[in-house]
């Protein structure tokens, strides 16, 4: 059975003149491993992927696959494939041939290369597209046929950039699936770079956030969406509440945050120390609304009188923005079975949530603004 690569960064730096694009980043990937590679626009992300292609060369530091030194080893013999965003299709060669180039090039015979070419093409339900020539395609089909030519390589290591983006949402999601389960059934490891969170929570085992070059997290999806070790994190993955406060008191088991204009909540935190300036974060899956007080237990709850300022039908969810009593605003995502109707603007509510619902972090020295920035 062949070895499967592990992979092993350590202390990778990249310049492009006065610019840093990855900077001291450190890295493990195991063995047929599916991580994905999550970030803003210029945080480094193909970058990345160029490098343990061997398409770059890092200014410092180490790449090991194999545990085996990498740098100096020429792409062509990494045992990698790289999945570019551009496609990078033969003009000159039918969809057949551009998918079938890999398997050929690895020496395997042709009847055996187009006979992959012709799975790797119904899977990615373009079988009756195999005579046509890429200028004949949609965008969306040609980035179809790109990752269909990168997974009939059959390589160890496959590099896929934003393999997805090019799609309709429906297929988009569809192939995300099928894209993870011929990675396990193949035993290859895999690094899929996107800035789609859903789609990296759906599908990775690991997830790497990356900002301004460097790993801020790198966690299961789990990990990542319930315990974001920053404020950047939390709200790069989406669905947070971010509320600034003050630790009025500390307890042995919780804290009392006054938010502005001397509204309290009660917190399970209680690391930071009295007087401190905080940033609290809610989750908005974990926010409920009330129509009356008389329904909510404040003795398990914060609970906060509100005003809807406005609301959205998102199909399988329904959102729902609050402006508190402080002037504060919230957003709950509440499951669409639970309501009877969406809650009318300008309607008064209470507002809930757990003290154990909330997570707290430090107040940034940059501002909370600049620290939330995603460009």
């Amino acid at each position: 059975m062949t070895q499967m690569p592990s992979l092993k960064l350590v202390d990778i730096v990249k310049r492009f003149g006065a610019i840093t694009a990855i900077n001291r980043l450190s890295m493990e990937i195991a063995d047929k491993e599916y991580v994905c590679i999550l970030g803003p626009t210029g945080s480094g992300k193909t970058t990345l992927l160029r490098l343990i292609a061997g398409l770059a060369t890092p200014d410092e530091g180490e790449l090991y696959i194999d545990d085996k030194p990498a740098i100096e080893v020429p792409a062509e013999e990494r045992g990698a494939v790289y999945v570019p965003q551009q496609y990078a299709l033969f003009p000159h060669l039918t969809v057949l041939e551009n998918v079938a180039f890999g398997p050929l090039a690895r020496g395997e015979g042709e009847y055996e290369a187009l006979h992959v070419a012709r799975e790797m093409l119904e899977m990615m339900r373009l079988g009756h597209r195999a005579d046509s020539k890429p200028d004949e395609l949609s965008g969306g089909m040609q980035q179809r046929v790109a990752l269909a030519r990168g997974l009939a390589t059959k390589a160890k290591l496959l590099l896929l950039d934003e393999p997805l983006g090019a799609l309709d949402a429906r297929l988009h999601v569809e192939l995300r699936y099928k894209l993870r389960k011929l990675a396990e059934d193949s035993g290859v490891t895999t690094i899929h770079v996107t800035h789609d969170q859903a789609e990296a929570m759906a599908i990775s085992d690991r997830v790497a956030v990356l900002r301004e070059g460097r790993i801020r997290q790198y966690a299961t999806p789990f990990h990542i969406y319930m315990r974001p070790q920053s404020l950047f994190v939390a709200h790069f993955v989406g669905g947070a509440n971010f509320l600034q406060a003050v630790v009025a008191r500390r307890h042995p088991e919780e804290s009392i945050l006054e938010l502005h204009q001397g509204l309290r909540i009660t917190v399970r935190d209680t690391t930071h120390q009295s007087a401190e300036e905080v940033v609290v974060v809610i989750r908005e899956d974990h926010v409920n609304v009330a129509e009356s007080a008389e329904k909510v237990d404040s003795d398990r709850y914060n609970a906060i009188e509100g005003e809807i300022q406005s609301s959205r039908f998102l199909g399988g969810f329904v959102s729902h923005q609050i402006r508190l009593a402080n002037g504060d605003v919230l957003t709950s995502k509440t499951p669409t079975q639970r309501l009877e109707e969406l809650l009318p603007l300008g309607k008064k509510v209470i507002v809930y949530f757990k003290p154990s619902d909330t997570m707290v972090y430090s107040y940034p020295p940059i501002g909370l603004s600049r620290e939330l920035r995603v460009l």
